[in-house]
């Protein structure tokens, strides 16, 4: 059996390899090229040109575009009227910022469990943690795979609640045929560099409702306004705009937009190749019984962000740290999403307590993320799932 490097055997890449990684091509660099040399480099014709392409994407019907998805989470959640006392549901595993968007409102997180396979929040979970003051409900579709949004929306619509859809994994995926985007309340994206699409930052939130719609523009550039119809007084002249609600400098520039356009436009490439590397994982994998594949829901045609390596810590002879250990030692440099927010020092400060979702607490413990993303070669897939298969057999209990 052949000795991992990390016991003073051979790494399997001379290389390093990272968990992600964008994709730059020259249509891409061009395209900021051409805002650069253009007379907006904000609040210019790109941002229109990005809403527009968004809708097309995703069968939206408003776009709004923002600085990156923290923002865009912040805007939703005030777009759907959370405040002081109130509550809204979400999962631990996640970005921290899911659950602090209800923090910046004035309103309490609370934090339903997942489901043990799929990893995404559990719907019944959910509805077991809805009290008197649960304004909203932000779902977070983990990894790329879909939220189960039938369950989910059916009790946001009977019990009077928002559907916050956190989307920064899930472009390029379709539930139920549908691309996500336009099935939830609202549903936020993230532009960030290691996402499937990207503009360096950025974010955005995708609604079918016009009023909410007229909410996040204001909420994304400070409360103001240049419409005449929405203004509480006469304007003084054409340069006149008014400030009607307190709102945020979360604008995205136009070398942004134009380059996450250009990124859209591979959006088919991108996801293709996403789904090629996962299936050759799981094929993989699921040969190891030291390893744990995620399952995917059938209504999901997932676009994965994330690939989730999962231990079995009973057939191991060595726990999570070690095998990431392992993993670097192989030149294969991985990471670990999510620590669980309420394991947040902030959180803990608030009151909040080890042991709330088991589930999550026990996939956080057992996870590791490989590398997944667009430009990874053949070899590439090849030398992770040899580094994977080195240790898992080599530590095998």
């Amino acid at each position: 059996m052949e000795k991992p490097a990390i016991e003073g055997g051979t790494p399997v890449r001379e290389t390093k390899i990272f968990y992600g990684h964008q994709y730059i091509d020259d249509v891409d660099i061009q395209a900021v090229v051409d805002v650069l040399k253009s007379d907006y480099l904000t609040c210019g014709p790109k941002i229109g040109e990005l809403e527009q392409k968004l809708c097309e994407v995703t069968g939206a019907k408003y776009a709004v575009v923002c600085s990156n998805g923290t923002a865009a989470l912040h805007i939703a959640a005030m777009a759907a009227g959370v405040g002081e006392g109130d509550e809204v549901i979400t999962t631990p595993i996640t970005f921290a910022a899911s659950a602090n968007c209800a923090l910046y409102c004035g309103a309490r997180p609370v934090f339903a469990d997942i489901d043990p396979e799929t990893y995404n929040i559990d719907p019944a979970k959910v509805e077991a943690a809805i009290t008197p003051r649960t304004k909203a409900v932000v779902a977070v579709d983990y990894t790329g795979q879909s939220v189960a949004l039938d369950p989910l929306r059916k009790i946001c619509r009977e019990h009077g609640l928002f559907l916050i859809e956190d989307g920064a994994h899930v472009i390029g995926t379709k539930y139920k045929g549908q691309p996500n985007g336009s099935l939830s309340d609202m549903t936020t994206l993230s532009f960030h560099p290691v996402k499937t699409v990207t503009g360096g930052e950025g974010g955005a939130v995708l609604t079918n409702d016009e009023t909410l719609y007229r909410k996040l523009v204001l909420y994304r550039a400070h409360g103001i306004t240049r419409d005449p119809s929405l203004m509480e007084h006469e304007p003084d002249g054409p340069w006149y705009y008014e400030m009607i609600d307190l709102g945020y400098n979360y604008r995205m520039t136009d070398m942004q937009a134009a380059l996450i356009i250009s990124q859209l436009d591979k959006l088919e490439r991108f996801s293709a190749r996403r789904k090629e590397i996962v299936a050759k994982y799981n094929e993989a994998f699921a040969k190891l019984p030291q390893i744990v594949v995620q399952k995917e829901i059938p209504e999901s045609d997932t676009t994965r962000h994330l690939y989730i390596l999962r231990l079995d810590p009973d057939r191991l002879k060595i726990d999570r740290k070690r095998f990431f250990e392992a993993l670097a030692a192989e030149n294969v440099c991985c990471n670990v999403h999510y620590i669980p927010t309420y394991y947040f020092p902030y959180y803990e400060k608030l009151g909040y307590k080890r042991g709330l979702c088991p589930n999550a607490e026990k996939l956080y413990a057992e996870i590791i993320s490989l590398p997944l993303y667009y430009a990874m070669s053949d070899e590439d897939v090849e030398s992770v799932i040899e580094a994977v298969t080195k240790i898992a057999e080599f530590y095998a209990c």
